[in-house]
């Protein structure tokens, strides 16, 4: 477990989902790719074996998410998402004024997004980078990925605590 505050932040629930995810790829799900390129390779000629392409392809796509998952797991922040002090840290929810309009999102891993009901903005994302460590009031902008600059002010800060 890393102390780095840029690390990404994961509750202990979406930690163990995916320590599992990892686990089945690892294990299980190699052993059905496996599986399936030998089986297409039997079929003959690679070159017009569609079968083994698309094997193949899922293959490298399974793999990069194992390295992905395995750097995740790695370097988080796992547990109880910090007591919010009114600064912006990696597991609070925040609402901020972007770009005129108001939001209120999760800064943590994408990761958590699927078992939260709030937005969630990676700390490296473009937004997140701009406030992570912004008090309450405070204001800044960021350049968005289309080049545009996002003026943001940091509303509140509050404790996540699993919605």
């Amino acid at each position: 477990m890393s102390s780095d505050s840029n690390a990404p932040f994961l509750t202990q629930d979406a930690y163990d989902r995916l320590a599992a995810e990892l686990e089945h790829l690892s294990t299980t799900g190699r052993e059905e790719i496996a599986k399936r390129i030998e089986s297409a390779r039997e079929e003959g000629d690679l070159k017009e074996n569609g079968g083994y392409h698309a094997a193949k392809d899922e293959q490298g796509k399974q793999e990069a998410r194992i390295r992905t998952l395995q750097q995740l797991l790695k370097d988080a922040k796992v547990g109880e998402a910090p007591e919010a002090g009114g600064v912006v840290q990696p597991g609070t929810v925040v609402t901020a004024v972007v770009a005129g309009g108001e939001e209120v999102f999760l800064l943590g891993s994408r990761e958590i997004a699927s078992v939260s009901d709030l937005d969630v903005y990676s700390e490296a994302s473009p937004l997140g980078a701009a406030i992570l460590g912004l008090k309450e009031g405070e204001k800044t902008s960021y350049t968005a990925p289309n080049g545009r600059e996002i003026a943001v002010e940091v509303v509140k800060v509050e404790t996540y605590t699993g919605q």
